[in-house]
């Protein structure tokens, strides 16, 4: 009723997100004392999904060390923070999502790579079917995107490995948008690369709402608050906006 809403915008998270929705803000970040639920369900309730969205998930923005080797390159991890166990439908919808956010932070054309334990199949199970079927789903909706499947990670990543796993691929050995299986590979995966490839991980950010609104940690230092700024800004900006 009224008097539950007007006093659900008088709080941090809804005020913010209304001031987004309403075109007074271009987006909004919190977290840093409230929960992840918390920040996601404003965001949905205020802000809104966008309209070809079909769902809301998350990424980590990959970016390597100084003085990594060669080949080393950014990426997006998806998805590692939000969607436990996605189906093949809703694979479908994070590799969409996770696409247009590329475009938009790396400024470069999206490779997407299924991944999987097994490559082009080397191995038999249902969890690599359900890859395998979340690819074929996402070539049929998005014939203009570059996306290759099941792969493991060495073949998306590694062009040697790529090539012989999958000769021909315009992704394999490319891959700048990982798509895990589910949160488990998504969770572990981007910690080994921050832990022990030096990596920068940023994030989780939130992806598939009308306008930005994204998430910290309780536990961020003032470096996570200004990095989500700066993405959520280039997520405002676009795909086709300026450099910032």
């Amino acid at each position: 009723d009224e008097a539950a809403a007007r006093a659900a915008a008088e709080t941090p998270l809804a005020y913010a997100a209304m001031l987004v929705r309403l075109g007074h803000a271009t987006g909004t970040v919190g977290g840093a004392v409230h929960t992840t639920g918390d920040v996601v369900r404003s965001a949905i309730q205020v802000i809104g999904m966008a309209p070809d969205a079909g769902m809301v998930s998350s990424f980590f923005l990959m970016y390597p060390p100084d003085g990594a080797p060669d080949g080393a390159r950014a990426m997006l991890y998806s998805d590692c923070g939000l969607v436990i166990d996605p189906k093949p439908a809703e694979m479908v919808s994070i590799a969409a999502a996770s696409a247009r956010s590329a475009q938009a932070l790396l400024r470069a054309d999206p490779k997407l790579a299924f991944l999987s334990f097994s490559t082009k199949g080397s191995a038999k199970h249902p969890a690599v079917d359900k890859v395998t079927e979340a690819l074929r789903l996402f070539q049929d909706a998005h014939p203009d995107l570059q996306a290759d499947g099941e792969l493991q990670f060495d073949a998306a990543f590694v062009p040697a490995i790529g090539e012989r796993k999958s000769p021909g691929s315009r992704v394999a050995g490319q891959a700048n948008v990982m798509i895990f299986p589910n949160l488990d590979a998504g969770n572990i995966g981007y910690k080994i690369t921050q832990r022990l490839g030096g990596y920068s991980a940023i994030g989780p950010v939130l992806q598939g709402l009308a306008k930005p609104a994204n998430d910290l940690s309780r536990g961020c230092s003032a470096e996570d608050v200004t990095q989500i700024i700066a993405v959520t800004i280039l997520q405002a900006a676009g795909a086709s906006g300026p450099d910032i």
